[in-house]
């Protein structure tokens, strides 16, 4: 006996499947950002700014609500590639293309610190949670520790190949610091002495970006492999893979409760994920070209989003 209902079965499974994943919602706001592209984005602790930094070489800083660009600061090292805030909203770090890491005044845009030790382009920057420390990789290979009031390294350290840093995140209590490099691996440091604490290896592809939950329990992790890892951060095991994005991942977040991933990729989307279940949430679309850089504010409303010459900015209250 033909099974007539089989293909209806099929349609309404996916049709079911579909309406679990929400789709192109509108942001509250879209901004013509930068000449290039927006390489790196960064909420102020009270979640009312965002600072970006672009390959035309500019800071800028914009309020979240209205979008007005409250500062911008021009011409800096041919090109930005890392925005940091510090934690307590006063400082801002940049990492750039003439191997530079510099601190900003948040509200003046007066150049405070200059940090040289790198040999090549600076490809991530991240504050330490108490904003005593600033951590650098770069394309020379090594990851630096800098001590932010009197500009002085603390430690630095070199990967045993030719692939660069290209991400970093320290964990919520300043102890450690994650990395992920051209090798496809994911790495844990002790931010005390710059010794190696574990080793993820996972990946099929360059490790772009990490993120650690709020409670550094977990870990995330994207890959040009078109995937996201969780990982467990005290044993390096792998607890789900991501997949969805249909081209490398660039970008990734946690929300501050830890229950959401957020990523953005070269399939021109962002996505938001249950982090305990790995599945898909949630589909951004609406940008022209490839998403290079998202943040999610401390408040866990807002989300931005950078391509080339746009950022978004979304409501992701509800989600």
């Amino acid at each position: 006996m033909r099974l007539w209902w089989l293909p209806l079965l099929a349609v309404l499974t996916a049709v079911s499947a579909s309406a679990q994943v929400q789709e192109q919602r509108e942001p509250l706001l879209s901004l013509s950002a930068h000449a290039g592209w927006v390489a790196s984005v960064a909420f102020s602790p009270d979640g009312q700014r965002l600072a970006s930094g672009g390959d035309d070489g500019a800071l800028k800083v914009w309020n979240v609500q209205t979008g007005k660009e409250l500062l911008s600061v021009r011409n800096i090292g041919k090109g930005i590639a890392s925005v940091a805030f510090g934690p307590d909203g006063r400082r801002i770090a940049s990492g750039s293309w003439d191997a530079m890491v510099r601190v900003w005044d948040a509200q003046s845009g007066k150049a405070l610190l200059t940090l040289r030790g790198h040999q090549e382009s600076i490809t991530c920057v991240a504050f330490s949670p108490d904003g005593r420390r600033l951590a650098s990789g770069s394309g020379d290979d090594t990851l630096k520790l800098w001590d932010v009031q009197s500009g002085k390294p603390l430690w630095s350290v070199a990967l045993d190949d030719d692939y660069d840093f290209t991400c970093l995140a320290f964990t919520p209590d300043g102890r450690r610091i994650v990395t992920g490099d051209g090798e496809k691996r994911v790495t844990v440091w002790d931010a005390a002495d710059g010794k190696e604490v574990l080793t993820l290896d996972g990946h099929d592809a360059a490790v772009s970006c990490v993120a650690v939950s709020a409670d550094g329990k977990r870990l995330v992790s994207g890959s040009w492999d078109d995937t996201l890892i969780v990982w467990d951060a005290e044993t390096g095991k792998k607890l789900r893979t991501l997949t969805g994005h249909t081209a490398d991942v660039a970008c990734v977040a946690f929300s501050p409760d830890g229950q959401r991933i957020v990523s953005g990729s070269e399939d021109r989307t962002v996505k938001i994920w249950d982090a305990q279940t790995g599945k898909e949430i949630q589909t951004l679309r609406g940008h022209a070209d490839n998403v290079a850089a998202i943040a999610v504010s401390l408040d866990g409303k807002r989300l931005a989003s950078g391509s080339k010459g746009a950022l978004r900015i979304w409501n992701i209250e509800s989600r």
